[in-house]
């Protein structure tokens, strides 16, 4: 038997495999290598920060909304907004996104109104209706399900012989489902211009990384279906920016799919339904947010004079939270007419109805579990 072991050990090696990993901006706004020529644009860059910042306040608001009843339960992106900016800012108005429910960034991005994403979150049918690309896919709400979707999407891209590309955006957890799988096999097989972006935020709700995979990366699971992954880091969003174009720019080509692999941490709780201090320590979370992707930006726009204190008072903070007055100011105006009350759409009812249903339990419990019923049972009528 020890010998035979022996003697297997000098098979020939017939294929090599590697994962290459891409990052320029370090946690203190240095750069680690040569920068991609867009890096020198400072338009796009300031957009991309204020982006990220928008969507960091809008967070903010909808939590506070959903703690005083008027949203369901809500998904934040904070610590991950580098992905879904990154991502959304590489692609062209013409291709397509499938986006997870934590996607608001992206969605953003694409021209979604505020208020369509609030409607959505609150119950009201009207949120399936966003106001930007109408060929973007909603929130996608059971984990991995927007994979074969995409699939679906390129395979109609290649038969109609369009220049298009699905991107496809989920988190770490999705990789431990088959959809997934599938997807990328049939991607794979086909050739199919299709991105699948993995947001590595190290936990599936209470699930951290290293119980759902023995892999040292997620990227390398595309070389099972027979094309490129490669892992990015996701608190840079010059890095996701640049990544996501090449991607892209490659499945337009003909070139197939990629994978990409962005590397982050949720500094938040999961959901609003969540709490997250019962898995994860104080600590760890700590020293994460010293490698949060707003303020690596910053640091490296303003040791380039690409940024200051006084354009950071007078556009990005003050321009965002305006904007998310307003739409919060229009949504809330949109409901002020009594809506038909249910289980499911709870925080669509008047304040009064609402707190008669919450007396038996609270209203925080009550609320909770509205929104749990709308996060798994309430789907978007399209592709979610």
């Amino acid at each position: 038997m020890t010998e035979s072991w022996h003697a297997d050990e000098h098979l020939p090696v017939i294929a090599r495999f590697e994962v290459g990993h891409r990052s320029y901006l370090a946690p203190d706004g240095s750069t680690n290598r040569q920068l991609p020529a867009f890096a020198a644009d400072t338009r796009l860059l300031v957009r991309l920060y204020r982006a990220m910042v928008l969507v960091r306040a809008f967070d903010v608001k909808a939590v506070a909304l959903q703690r005083t009843g008027r949203l369901g339960t809500y998904a934040a992106s904070l610590g991950q907004e580098a992905v879904s900016v990154g991502t959304a800012s590489a692609m062209r108005d013409e291709d397509v996104l499938l986006p997870s429910y934590r996607d608001n960034p992206a969605l953003i991005w694409r021209g979604v109104k505020l208020e369509d994403i609030l409607l959505f979150w609150g119950g009201d049918e009207r949120g399936n209706r966003f106001s930007g690309s109408i060929e973007d896919f909603p929130f996608c709400i059971p984990v991995g399900s927007q994979a074969p979707q995409a699939a679906g999407v390129a395979y109609a891209f290649k038969l109609r012989k369009e220049p298009r590309v699905a991107v496809c955006l989920f988190g770490d957890g999705a990789t431990s489902k088959g959809d997934l799988w599938e997807a990328m096999n049939f991607a794979g097989v086909h050739k199919l211009p299709v991105v699948f972006v993995a947001t590595n935020n190290q936990w599936a709700i209470s699930v951290p990384l290293r119980l759902q995979t023995a892999s040292e990366t997620l990227a390398q699971k595309a070389i099972a279906a027979g094309f490129i992954g490669e892992q990015v880091d996701g608190n840079d969003v010059v890095a996701m920016h640049a990544a996501a174009r090449e991607a892209i720019e490659a499945a337009r080509n003909g070139q197939g799919p990629r994978f990409i692999e962005a590397v982050t941490y949720r500094l938040g709780d999961h959901t609003t339904a969540d709490d997250a201090a019962r898995y994860r320590s104080t600590a760890e979370v700590q020293a994460r947010w010293k490698e949060e992707p707003v303020a690596r930006l910053r640091s490296f726009l303003a040791g380039r004079d690409m940024w200051s204190k006084r354009k950071r008072r007078a556009l990005p903070l003050n321009a965002s939270s305006a904007s998310t007055r307003r739409s919060s100011a229009t949504w809330l105006r949109s409901r002020e007419r009594p809506r038909r009350c249910s289980i499911i759409s709870m925080p669509s009812c008047p304040r009064p109805m609402l707190r008669n249903a919450a007396n038996s339990r609270g209203e925080t419990d009550a609320r909770d579990d509205a929104g749990r019923s709308r996060q798994h049972g309430a789907r978007p009528r399209d592709g979610g």
